[in-house]
């Protein structure tokens, strides 16, 4: 073999070798989502139905966790307050998209960062709270879903005359400390004037808080609760089911965890649908659109749910009209 073919033998050989050598060494980046969540991440084989539609609507796009695409979790369990440090946390990781929910959540998120996408799963009034400038053209890197829905406030209203025909006083348990339901507090109010119905501020900003507003309750100031599901009272979930539950009065939720956990009932959009659809905003983003040009979308899907066991418990008996309407019956 003459020197030069040798030479381009020996070339031929080491390209050969050295290229499994090189892709083992750099793999395909594997894009990353970090997830900023208001509740406390789900212990080892307990099912997370927010989650877990999330995580389905990225396998029906074709993403597989921890092999096509990678999620760093961040759970406040309830602190607000750990909100900023965590967003921080996910914007040094450098992550494609931040995926939140709730007011508290989007706007740490939108603080910590002006040019990493961030997806709203669910957010009460993201116009209100300055998240985005308008739900049809966002105008910044905020877009995903929207939970506002003016005639959802009346409707939970409606729902709780039903079930407490001579209703005239409802007081509202909500967090003070949440600029999103500051605003929505405003709604609730005018729909309980619209319905006739006088509505008790139970504000609070500490849990030391909630014993002195259910000496209220018990006072018979109200006749049924209203508790929202903001980030500090789900923190607090099972304190505020034991204090209503000892209330002995039929209280309305925002969302179906409490009524899964003990309450009576619950009407809103299907959260687990919201956070299915915050995939598609993921993958979108992924494929290079541009959040400014996304617009936000509203609910599409609502769900009723009662607890029979409680209403029994607390002596009521739920319509039969209303029975057949509910989504869900838990008995």
């Amino acid at each position: 073999m003459s020197q030069i073919r040798r030479r381009k033998f020996l070339l031929a050989a080491s390209a050969l070798l050295a290229a499994p050598l090189a892709a083992a060494q750099s793999p395909a980046k594997v894009p990353r989502i970090g997830m900023l969540l208001p509740g406390a991440a789900p212990s080892a084989g307990e099912p997370s139905p927010n989650l877990d539609s999330f995580r389905q609507g990225l396998r029906e796009l074709g993403y597989i966790e921890g092999r096509s695409i990678a999620i760093e979790y961040r759970w406040s369990e309830g602190k607000v307050e750990r909100f900023p440090a965590f967003a921080a946390e996910l914007v040094r990781l450098e992550v494609a998209v931040i995926v939140t929910s709730s007011a508290p959540g989007v706007l740490a998120a939108k603080s910590a960062t002006s040019s990493i996408p961030i997806v709203m799963a669910d957010v009460g009034d993201p116009v209100g709270i300055g998240a985005v400038a308008s739900l049809a053209r966002p105008g910044g890197n905020v877009t995903g879903l929207s939970l506002f829905d003016t005639d959802l406030d009346a409707k939970r209203l409606q729902l709780l005359k039903e079930v407490a025909p001579g209703l005239t006083r409802v007081g509202i348990l909500w967090s003070e400390n949440d600029l999103g339901m500051t605003r929505a507090f405003n709604r609730i109010q005018s729909a309980a004037q619209v319905l006739r119905l006088s509505l008790q501020n139970l504000g609070v900003r500490d849990p030391a808080e909630f014993d002195s507003v259910f000496q209220v309750v018990r006072a018979g100031q109200v006749e049924a609760l209203i508790v929202t599901a903001q980030p500090f009272l789900l923190g607090h979930r099972a304190q505020i089911l034991d204090l209503v539950a000892r209330s002995r009065l039929p209280a309305m939720y925002t969302f179906r965890s409490f009524v899964d956990a003990g309450g009576l009932m619950s009407y809103a959009p299907s959260l687990a649908d919201l956070f299915r659809r915050a995939a598609s905003y993921v993958d979108k983003i992924l494929k290079g659109a541009n959040p400014a040009t996304l617009p936000v979308e509203q609910p599409t899907k609502f769900e009723l749910v009662i607890n029979l066991k409680t209403a029994q418990a607390l002596g009521l008996t739920i319509p039969p009209t209303l029975r057949l309407r509910a989504d869900h019956i838990i008995e």
